[in-house]
């Protein structure tokens, strides 16, 4: 017979005979061939009958006895707890001709029936080739072929937006539509007078200006789409546990096949349509699939069906697969939902309100320009090239007329244009996909853009201990059996019963599991890191066999470890002499509390008075101090047990016996200090947040700086989750500011901390791992959950994911989060300048001179230059250290501050002024003419945005050259503008309206502009108020308003006291 649980091959008569010997057959050989092929055929009938399946899997094993007189090749064969096990051979190992459409319709629709009739969960396991406790054979031959039999793990997504969907949307446009009609009526009135030669260059010279703003523009958004698809991809690809060949192994969902055993625990996303082998306290939340919000129990008999898209809400399992991908209902559900990459964050918000009321400013100013250019046109003050009216009353042509009304229109339009800031939308977008790239190599993936901004103004952060502080690698470094410390008395010297228990109490109250891949071999290990701690010493220094715990005793009753409780508990009966023994494991003051009695190191059992509870509590907390997590581990033998299952839920918990104290270290992780300090520095305050017991959580806390000498001294600091809970409302909000460690907490002491933290006005973030951390995280404006503990659960509740559990990805998640902030307030100031100076530059002109200096095609360029090369430049800077000097940004504070003003409106005077001079003497101070005038204008223009670039990297440093050399792309946008501006000027000349310069024209353009980098750093030197610029103006349009109310008030009161007079005469 085959060894217990191992796994039993399936061979077919064919293959079998195929691969006997070529040597001559006796008669006796034929007959045993005969009788073989008899044989086999009695099993295919036998497997047809439902209510023999699982004696059909027992007697298998006994289908090829010794004595077959058969030569058979031999079966390679691969190892499981040093038992081999027979690998089929290839060519047999085909799947069997099951439907997967009834497989799948099966599950879909909770056929019990049709489960029934595969003979349960084992027939459907027997139907797959699957081991239920090996899984499949794991091997690419077998993975391939349930692949093509049964489907993959995926499913179709709608295909993602191409560079047509960001053209066509960009045309819809209201602005950029105009200017095309103007272009095309351009281009008609052009070609019609000029001839197709000449009259093409106006009209098509717009034309393509506009195809240039609207081809980068949909290039730009096209390349953030598909970065945002390339993480959602990264974010959609969860890891699982899955039991092939015999081993327990990490795959990622989408390799999951059917056949498939995989292991769920609390939190777990269900990765496919499947059923339930074995497990306990399995609870599922089905809300995503049903609507439903109560939890559905699952178990072997009632209800084994679980559903893909479903978390596990308790306990824990291990499911057979059934169906996966397209066969799924999620499959199916998710193929039609595309993802929304429309989501609007905060800042964006706040950018359209000034996006709207720039427009709004920008439209009455070229409404204005529209009035007054049409004006005096039509009064005849306006002159062509060679001095002429323009407008001669009825002797003008009808041609001429459209053609001039068209180009006002048009120079109307483009400031509407160069005035809109279209960038500003633009600008955040790219700084976010930027950011996301950058802030994923960081180790840290955004779920949430507006996560990205609202961790820059983040001023408190909530995070947890164990994995984000510390590394998560424990290790049992103290044991304490009794009152005694058993570093120094070997193993041996124990008595062997209370080893037993210390086996039974750790190998089946666990979550974990141990494999050893072949005789002689390293064990390995799984579970949480606590579970493979203690389980590693078990094994390695109890000596604990966990196949023999297994097959000794059968598990009747779990109860699985939440962060409630902080234990787990099981009830296991011995099956030789059907003893019961109910066993607990968690955070050691809390099971020593449980406890009556405890044992010695020679199996004595002694009472537990009070003197010695005192004793043990010195010892648990001599180990705290010690930064050690202590892990208490007690048991009970109950003489009979309740069989009825709803009394059987609850174990016993009373009257314990201790069997022993463990602690676990788990060392801090490097640069965690440093990372506290940094953010400390900034102005955040970090505050832990743990379930373990106090004084293992203070001596954390100190060793990571979060607690400081003076914290350790102030009451109040330091309080312990009950406490914190107790407190009335008035006084959690009075003193949730000084506490710095909160020990013993729940889940709900973290949402009850966060909630408090936002009610007093601060912005919170909260790092969380656990299925119960996810209100916490849903309610933090800023949920971080951490990507390798972190449960399913937790990761959808939050807004970014830390892949490597690290603290020190945290606090880079802050300062990439001011650096977003940072970078749009950099565009915004250098944005805003263009548009003051383009604005006032255009009006004035306009309504003095009665035309505008720059033409549609050079406003355009302009346009191009601030909005999409503007926004690549300024929006890709990276983090700083002075980003991390300065205090958080709060929730009300201006987007646009009086620093920005400062800087902006000087470089936009000096901007309005030279140019304003250059338009009105220009030709007389250089001696030349209007063509060559205009194109100065231009060129002076554009080089002041230039250097203004520059400027705008730094909002209050002077040296705005500090780092420039490690942005490559700023650089690089520098040179192509400058290079594209010479060959407007020099090269284009018919397309951008321009004359050439010469080289001292050139250096004089140079010169002019350049003057803004000493106006920019003396104008730093100005100090600013702390109250908003805006705030002035809305104060004093307030007190003007007061002064008319009064003013009114007087009138009417003298108009009031006359007529008194007045009545009294008569």
């Amino acid at each position: 017979m085959a060894a217990k649980g191992s796994y039993l091959p399936h061979y077919d008569c064919g293959t079998i005979i195929l691969n006997v010997s070529a040597a001559t057959f006796t008669k006796a050989q034929k007959r045993w061939r005969v009788a073989y092929v008899a044989i086999c055929s009695y099993r295919v009938l036998l497997s047809l009958s439902k209510q023999n399946v699982v004696r059909q899997k027992a007697s298998s094993a006994t289908l090829f006895h010794p004595h077959f007189a058969v030569e058979i090749q031999p079966a390679i064969s691969y190892h499981h707890n040093d038992v081999d096990i027979p690998k089929p051979h290839s060519p047999y190992h085909d799947l069997p001709d099951i439907d997967p459409t009834k497989l799948t319709k099966m599950v879909k629709e909770r056929d019990e029936a049709g489960f029934r009739g595969f003979g349960g969960v084992e027939g459907v396991a027997a139907a797959l080739l699957v081991d239920p406790q090996h899984g499949i054979l794991g091997n690419e031959d077998d993975i391939c072929r349930r692949r093509d039999k049964f489907g993959s793990n995926t499913y179709p997504k709608p295909p993602p937006k191409g560079l047509l969907y960001f053209v066509v949307d960009a045309f819809k446009d209201t602005t950029i539509l105009i200017l095309l009609a103007c272009a095309a009526l351009s281009l008609g009135f052009g070609i019609k007078e000029h001839g197709p030669s000449e009259g093409w260059y106006e009209g098509g010279s717009i034309f393509v200006a506009v195809f240039l703003v609207i081809s980068v523009s949909a290039l730009s958004n096209l390349r953030q789409e598909r970065q945002f698809d390339k993480l959602s991809k990264i974010s959609n690809n969860i890891k699982v546990d899955v039991a092939r060949g015999g081993r327990r192994q990490k795959i990622s969902i989408f390799d999951i096949v059917v056949g498939d055993v995989v292991f769920l625990n609390i939190g777990d996303q269900i990765p496919a349509d499947g059923l339930f082998l074995e497990g306990h306290s399995m609870q599922v939340d089905e809300s995503s699939m049903t609507g439903e919000s109560d939890h559905v129990e699952v178990d072997r008999e009632r209800n084994p069906f679980l559903f893909s898209g479903s978390k596990v809400a308790d306990g824990y399992a291990r499911m057979l697969v059934t169906s996966v991908g397209m066969n799924t209902a999620w499959g199916e559900m998710m193929s039609s939902i595309s993802r929304n990459t429309n989501e609007r964050t905060p800042l964006q918000a706040r950018l359209d309100k000034l996006t709207s009321s720039i427009g709004k400013v920008g439209l009455t100013v070229a409404f204005l320009v529209l009035v007054v250019l049409l004006i005096r046109y039509f009064m005849g003050e306006t002159k062509d090239d060679y001095g002429n009216k323009e407008y001669n009353g009825r002797k003008t042509e009808i041609n001429d007329i459209l053609n001039s009304v068209v180009n006002i229109v048009a120079a109307a339009v483009t400031i509407i244009v160069v005035a809109i800031p279209e960038g500003l939308p633009l600008a955040v977008t790219l700084t976010l996909a930027y950011s996301m790239k950058r802030m994923m190599a960081d180790q840290a993936m955004v779920r949430k853009l507006s996560a990205c901004e609202t961790m820059g103004s983040a001023t408190i952060i909530c995070t947890d201990k164990t994995g984000t502080l510390t590394k998560n690698q424990m290790k049992v470094t103290k044991f304490w059996l009794g009152q005694d410390d058993m570093e120094e008395i070997p193993s041996n010297s124990i008595s062997p019963c209370i080893l037993e228990l210390f086996r039974q109490g750790v190998g089946l109250n666990t979550t974990g599991s141990v494999y050893r891949p072949a005789s002689g071999a390293v064990f390995e290990f799984s579970g949480s890191p606590t579970e493979k701690a203690i389980l590693s010493w078990a094994v390695h220094e109890l000596g604990m066999d966990v196949e023999r715990l297994k097959q000794t005793y059968s598990i009747l009753h779990v109860e699985t470890f939440n962060s409630e409780k902080k234990r787990s508990g099981v009830s296991i009966r011995k099956n030789a002499d059907k003893t019961i023994h109910v066993h607990w494991k968690g955070a050691a003051e809390m099971v020593l509390q449980m406890c009556s009695n405890y044992y010695e190191t020679n199996g004595t059992m002694k009472s537990m008075d009070e003197d010695a509870r005192n004793q043990f509590e010195k010892i648990i907390q001599g180990m705290a101090a010690s930064s050690l997590r202590c892990i208490a581990l007690a048991y009970k033998q109950i003489s009979e047990v309740n069989e009825d299952r709803e009394t059987n839920k609850k174990l016993n918990e009373n009257e314990l016996t201790l069997l022993g104290i463990v602690g676990l270290k788990d060392p801090c992780r490097p640069g965690v200090k440093q990372a506290v300090e940094i953010c400390k520095s900034a102005g955040v305050e970090i505050k832990m947040i743990t379930g373990d017991n106090v004084f293992t959580a203070k001596a954390i806390a100190a060793e990571c700086g979060i607690l400081g000498p003076d914290d350790s001294e102030h009451k109040g600091a330091v309080v312990e989750g009950v406490e914190f809970r107790n407190y009335t409302h008035e006084e959690r909000m009075e003193k949730v500011n000084k506490i710095r460690v909160m020990a013993r907490s729940s889940p709900f002491d973290k949402l009850l901390m966060v909630q408090c933290l936002k009610q007093k006005g601060e912005v919170v973030a909260v790092t969380g791992d656990g299925t119960n951390d996810a209100p916490a995280l849903k309610e933090a404006d800023i949920g971080l959950s951490m990507g390798i503990q972190g449960t399913e659960v937790a990761k959808e509740s939050s807004d970014i994911v830390i892949l490597d559990d690290n603290f020190t990805s945290v606090a880079t998640v802050l300062r990439w989060g001011r650096c977003v902030y940072n970078n749009i307030q950099k565009f915004i100031q250098f944005q805003l300048t263009v548009n003051v100076a383009a604005l006032v530059i255009n009006f004035v002109a306009a309504v003095s001179a009665g035309e505008v200096p720059l033409t549609a095609v050079q406003m355009l360029w302009v346009n191009l230059i601030m909005d999409t090369l503007g926004a690549l430049a300024l929006a890709t800077d990276r983090p700083t250290n002075e980003l991390m000097q300065r205090a958080p940004v709060g929730r009300t504070e201006p987007l646009i501050t009086n620093i920005m003003w400062r800087n902006l409106l000087a470089q936009a005077l000096y901007q309005i002024a030279v140019l304003l001079t250059l338009q009105f003497k220009g030709e007389k101070i250089f001696n030349v003419g209007e063509k060559v005038n205009d194109t100065l204008i231009f060129n002076t223009f554009v080089l002041c945005q230039v250097f203004n670039e520059f400027n705008a990297r730094k909002l209050e440093k002077q040296n705005v050259f500090q780092g420039i050399h490690k942005n490559k792309l700023f650089l690089a946008i520098i040179g192509f503008t400058i290079v594209l501006q010479v060959v407007m000027v020099e090269f284009l000349k018919k397309f951008a309206d321009t004359e050439n310069l010469s080289g001292l024209q050139w250096a004089l353009c140079i010169a002019i502009a350049a003057v803004s980098w000493p106006i920019g750093w003396i104008v730093k030197f100005i100090p600013v108020s702390d109250k908003p610029f805006l705030g002035y103006l809305n104060r004093a349009g307030q007190a003007l308003g007061r002064i008319l109310h009064r003013t009114q008030l007087s009138f009417s009161s003298l108009g009031r006291g006359s007529g008194k007079r007045g009545e009294a005469l008569t």
